[in-house]
């Protein structure tokens, strides 16, 4: 099964200001939900413009990636 439709991306900001221009203190969450189970089995908090970056390479693995690879590799890989 792909994991677009084994999981769902979730990308909530800490503010309403683009991340662009956002402040490096403000917290945002990326989080990775199985849609079977509605349980995240991903989570990071970011910085505004790394959770923008972050989302980015998620969606691309998301559309192009197994289920299992795509969880195997992102539980292994750092966000730094």
């Amino acid at each position: 099964m792909r994991a677009g439709r084994a999981y769902r991306l979730l990308v909530r900001r800490g503010g309403a200001t683009p991340a662009p221009l956002a402040s490096p203190d403000r917290i945002d969450h990326v989080e990775i939900v199985e849609v079977s189970s509605g349980e995240a089995v991903l989570f990071w908090d970011c910085s505004p413009r790394e959770a923008s970056r972050l989302a980015r390479m998620l969606r691309t693995d998301l559309a192009g990636r197994e289920a299992e690879d795509f969880l195997t590799r992102w539980s292994a890989t750092p966000t730094e």
